[in-house]
């Protein structure tokens, strides 16, 4: 089965699928589209769209992901560990997936994009803190990673609710010497 999943088919099937789901959701709400419109769209049958995902949230959670791995660069993120740069482009890339959510996404799934965009950030807020702190429990890095997270991914909901007048940059740079301060404790 793992085979299978990495097989240049499936994840050409899998790739075309949440591409045909990404179109239509520029054209119609989320709660209007439905497998079949998604299948219609993509040339396949509904077999091969639930091979690949589980129902339509299973495949709306898994392109968001994907999309938000994308803006952060997924395992390739540039930065070994939590500098200001690291922070101003996460945050920057956490504010350019919120702008190009706002006329994709609707009302009444922010619950899924903030889990999906705390969980990428957890994710990659530990693997930094991991390969700066040798040595340091493993649950403090976890719990320390889970705040950096909601703290981030805080900011850049305030920076929207406040009409995204500041570039994203100028909007996180007056409290990083605070959180770095932080983090040399670590």
């Amino acid at each position: 089965m793992t085979e299978a999943k990495t097989d240049p088919r499936v994840l050409r099937t899998r790739r075309l699928i949440m591409d045909s789901f990404i179109e239509l959701s520029a054209k119609k709400e989320f709660k209007d589209i439905t497998v079949k419109d998604i299948t219609t769209e993509a040339m396949i049958n509904r077999a091969t769209f639930y091979y690949h995902f589980e129902d339509i949230y299973d495949l709306l959670e898994k392109a968001l992901s994907e999309v938000l791995l994308v803006n952060l660069n997924g395992e390739f993120f540039p930065y070994d560990n939590l500098s200001e740069e690291a922070f101003v482009s996460i945050f920057i890339a956490i504010t350019n997936f919120q702008k190009s959510l706002s006329t994709r996404c609707h009302r009444g799934y922010e619950d899924t994009i903030a889990r999906i965009i705390r969980e990428q950030l957890e994710i990659i807020f530990y693997k930094m803190l991991a390969a700066q702190s040798e040595g340091e429990e493993d649950e403090a890095l976890k719990l320390n990673a889970v705040i950096l997270s909601w703290g981030i991914y805080g900011a850049s909901v305030e920076w929207k609710r406040k009409g995204m007048k500041l570039v994203p940059e100028d909007f996180i740079k007056p409290v990083l010497p605070y959180l770095l301060s932080g983090l040399d404790t670590i």
